[in-house]
């Protein structure tokens, strides 16, 4: 069970406020002004539709319009509510819109209407909203007459030329009482802004008890907004996109006026609405850090509830989430349930840090595994080829004026090493470079890896690339892999003297074809294949595309690529380039 703690009362005192002036410069408090300004006009109007409807529907029941009136009542209760709703807002409240209901007959809607507790709650504050209204400005309306003449006393007190005549006494009004006539006044300024918050956070508890929606919608909402994150979660591979969904996922689906997620520096991770919204700033410093499984709900200055809640990761991670924190109204106090929703959406953002940092850590290890992969190439090649071109450098020069014939042959060996050493670097160079194929395209890449095979494994290589083939850069990436595995599977099997290497063009698709003289197997007698051959499906699969693997035993193999080939006219420019 979560717990909650609070460090502090619902109510904040006056000098979390501002002291004698904070409720004067409280926006909170022409907030509330507002919203009393209308409560008279908006109630008079609601209660004048719903009496005419009540009251001509029954005068009218005998016949079948006073029976339509009663049900027009019925949906204006409703309607009039949605809009209560929203004129709320003024107070700082937010109420989710209800799920948009199922088409459904009328007297299915009729008794679903009427068996709805929140139906009843609406109406209760269409009542009482008209007569407490008016109550609020009668109330305001003394304080505004004690303003008025108090801070007017200099204009009709002391020009007076009346004096002011009560029972047997005469008074006339001198400096003094003046004075105190306006301070009177200025004090009634200050009581009036108390009031105008007091009401405020009167409306806004009344508003939270009758309009707020019943628990099963309320669920209903949470459920969705879920089920929205932990599908956000699963297939986001955008951290702050992430975060900034399930933020306001969290937001949608509770009451909440902002909610964000700070990090444990006090960092602003996300936030829903986004900084500069004109709201005050959630990234200060808590009273208490929530422990894991807890809530801490205290007040701040002015008023507003703050709900922070941890952001857990596990032990292995070694780093703190952060926390989520959930900004609400004065006056308004998150239920237990909503506590639970908000901490269910930071377990979430805790998954999604987590698997980021998941994903780093493998990408850090799958670079490492690269370079230790280069580092075994570039000894197993390039540097041999460095030291052959040594060797038969220092046999040309010793027998240079000896023996010219030898000096001449070393000089070819050495030159054929040169070659076949350039041609493995600019094979490494294209495996490091990821965008190397978008810009030699496959031709060159298989051409440049064609060379150093012929030049470090003395392989005679057939290729037939004339063109380069429209393949999306997805689908070449995946051809250039299977013709590195495919030729691979050549160095290390098959032990061949020739390789034929073939691109070619067919209508709508495209084949790559490597085949070899070696020593071939028999494919019944490996199942599916072995791990080269799953990795070449998958990449074939991944691209659109079907690979085909034939071989006999003494018969050499076949492998062939065909991919989807890219229509030109999709891209708006030819995408056939030489292979020069």
């Amino acid at each position: 069970m979560m717990k909650v703690m609070d460090p502090s009362p619902i109510r904040a005192p006056q000098s979390a406020r501002g002291g004698l002036l904070g409720d004067l410069l409280d926006l909170s408090t022409y907030r509330a002004a507002l919203y009393v300004l209308l409560s008279v006009p908006l109630g008079g109007t609601v209660a004048g539709l719903l009496t005419a409807a009540v009251v001509g529907g029954l005068l009218s029941l005998p016949v079948l319009v006073g029976a339509l009136l009663l049900i027009g009542a019925l949906w204006l209760v409703g309607a009039l509510g949605n809009l209560q709703r929203v004129l709320a807002g003024i107070l700082g409240l937010r109420f989710a819109r209800p799920a948009a209901p199922a088409p459904q007959a009328l007297l299915l809607w009729l008794g679903a209407t009427l068996a709805d507790p929140v139906t009843y709650r609406t109406l209760l504050f269409h009542v009482i909203q008209l007569p407490l209204g008016l109550l609020c400005w009668v109330v305001l309306g003394a304080l505004l007459a004690v303003e008025v003449l108090g801070l007017g006393a200099p204009f009709w007190a002391m020009n007076s030329a009346v004096p002011i005549v009560w029972s047997e006494w005469t008074l006339r009004p001198g400096p003094l009482a003046v004075a105190g006539l306006m301070l009177a006044g200025a004090g009634a300024v200050l009581v009036s802004a108390g009031v105008l918050n007091l009401m405020g956070r009167m409306w806004t508890r009344l508003g939270v008890a009758l309009l707020s929606l019943d628990a099963g919608e309320v669920a209903r909402r949470e459920v969705i907004a879920l089920r929205r994150a932990a599908g956000r979660v699963a297939l986001g591979d955008d951290l702050p996109a992430t975060l900034t969904d399930l933020v306001a996922q969290a937001r949608q689906a509770s009451s909440a006026q902002a909610v964000a997620l700070v990090g444990p520096d006090g960092t602003l991770r996300a936030q829903s609405p986004g900084p500069g919204d004109g709201r005050e700033d959630l990234t200060g410093a808590l009273p208490r850090l929530p422990a894991a499984g807890e809530a801490s709900v205290a007040v701040l200055p002015g008023g507003a509830v703050l709900a922070a809640l941890r952001v857990t990761l596990p032990a292995s991670a070694g780093v703190d989430g952060g926390t989520l924190r959930a900004r609400y109204a004065p006056g308004v106090r998150p239920s237990g349930e909503e506590l639970a929703f908000l901490l269910s959406i930071a377990d979430h953002a805790g998954t999604a840090l987590h698997a980021a940092q998941l994903i780093e850590r493998a990408g850090a290890r799958a670079g490492e595994l690269e370079r230790a992969r280069l580092a075994r190439e570039l000894h197993d090649s390039v540097a041999q080829a460095l030291y052959g071109i040594t060797l038969g450098a220092k046999t040309a020069r010793a027998t240079l004026e000896r023996d010219p014939e030898r000096t001449r042959q070393s000089l070819e060996y050495t030159i054929r090493l040169a070659e076949g050493g350039v041609s493995e670097m600019k094979a490494l160079l294209f495996s490091l470079r990821p965008d190397a194929l978008e810009e030699g395209g496959l031709v060159a890449a298989l051409t440049q890896h064609a060379h150093a095979l012929e030049a470090r494994h003395g392989l005679n290589v057939q290729a037939d690339l004339p063109a380069e083939p429209a393949l999306t850069p997805d689908a070449q990436a995946a051809a250039y892999r299977v013709a590195q595995e495919a030729l691979h599977n050549v160095v290390k099997h098959a032990r061949a003297r020739t390789v034929w290497l073939r691109v070619a063009q067919h209508g709508p698709v495209v084949t790559l074809e490597v085949r070899d003289d070696g020593r071939g197997f028999d494919p019944d007698a490996q199942g599916r294949g072995t791990l080269g051959q799953r990795s070449m499906r998958e990449r074939a699969a991944g691209a659109g595309g079907t690979l085909t693997v034939r071989s006999a035993p003494g018969g050499g193999t076949q492998v062939v690529l065909t991919l989807p080939r890219l229509n030109p006219a999709e891209t708006g420019a030819p995408l056939d380039r030489s292979g020069a």
